[in-house]
């Protein structure tokens, strides 16, 4: 695989010239980009997939929620309808996305919509629900929309600094585009993360005068949410059969392996679409297992795809923590909504 990568070099090559091109018209006014008279806080990464934007758009709902009318506006990838839909109780995954189904079940006060026209999407949120605040998941090269503040994320053991262009590295965009963040989180980080470390990551990422870096880690609930509800310290009694379709199901892999849980794991690509095979699979799997004490575990967010086909599911729900300054973090993004409404 790293071989044919390498091969498609010139392809990222010409990638990074039309991406550069893309965003230096926007930079200087070509290309235009709305801006709204509410504050649009936008998600993303430079990458492709699996550096926690939605436990970090979760904790942006919890601490601006607490004053502010909040709305999520996502794409919804892969769903089955098109254009705007504002997400209600009688939609499903397959309509609207995992995702942003997750956020609609977890934050009933909010409201939470799809469209792959950011724009439009805003518009509509605006004219239905007019929310005072508007965060935009996986939304940093969409720059049809002129957001108050960005917040990038890059994964601790795969920094944006260590990668390249789509196809060769997974970077959707140069590098240099960073420097449109006003904060950059590292995610998934080692909870003892030292002060050495942190400042070397820092100056790999060769942040600008104007930003600041923030370290996160996950933390996992201290239960099992679904069918079975059985705190974390005990899932050394079970027998676990673990299925996944996210883009990196290591660091649960890793969690659970600590908590020295025999684990069956079922991986499946990330937001993937299970067939009804693969679900009679999943059911003779746990099935099969002779443990007295047995359980069938999954993410949050494949839990919004398989709860309604798989009867006796469990999921482990997890949050982003900040390693330190959080309380800086968290001001930063009060006063920057307090400032723009």
């Amino acid at each position: 695989m790293r071989a044919i990568r390498f091969l498609l070099f010139p392809f990222a090559v010409l990638y990074d010239l039309v991406t550069r091109l893309r965003n230096y018209f926007y930079d200087t006014g070509v290309f235009k980009s709305t801006s709204f008279d509410i504050p649009i806080i936008a998600v993303g990464n430079l990458s492709v997939g699996g550096t926690g934007k939605s436990p970090q758009i979760e904790y942006l709902i919890r601490l601006l929620q607490r004053t502010n009318k909040i709305a999520v506006l996502s794409r919804g990838y892969k769903r089955k309808t098109d254009g705007f839909v504002l997400i209600n109780k009688s939609h499903t995954a397959e309509d609207v996305g995992d995702e942003p189904l997750q956020f609609f079940k977890k934050f009933p006060s909010i409201s939470v919509a799809v469209d792959a026209n950011r724009v439009n999407g805003i518009q509509e949120l605006k004219n239905k629900v007019n929310p005072d605040i508007v965060l935009l998941d996986d939304a940093f090269q969409h720059r049809k929309v002129q957001a108050v503040f960005y917040v990038l994320l890059t994964k601790y053991n795969d920094l944006y600094a260590d990668d390249f262009l789509l196809p060769t590295g997974n970077l959707r965009e140069s590098r240099s585009g960073a420097r449109r963040a006003n904060v950059i989180v590292v995610t998934k980080c080692p909870k003892n993360l030292s002060e050495k470390k942190q400042t070397e990551i820092k100056n790999e990422l060769k942040v600008h005068s104007h930003q600041q870096v923030f370290f996160s880690t996950i933390d996992y609930h201290a239960k099992t949410g679904g069918k079975q509800q059985i705190s974390l310290e005990k899932l050394s009694d079970y027998e676990v059969v673990l299925v996944t379709g996210i883009a990196n199901p290591t660091p649960l892999l890793e969690f659970l392996s600590s908590k020295k849980c025999k684990v069956h794991h079922l991986s499946f690509s990330d937001h993937h679409n299970f067939s009804a095979q693969e679900i009679a699979n999943i059911q003779t799997k746990i099935d099969t297992l002779t443990s007295d004490k047995k359980i069938l575990l999954t993410t949050e967010k494949d839990y919004m795809r398989l709860s309604d086909k798989i009867a006796d599911l469990s999921y482990i729900e997890i949050e982003t923590k900040f390693l330190e300054n959080q309380e800086d973090f968290d001001n930063k993004l009060i006063s920057i909504c307090k400032i723009n409404s």
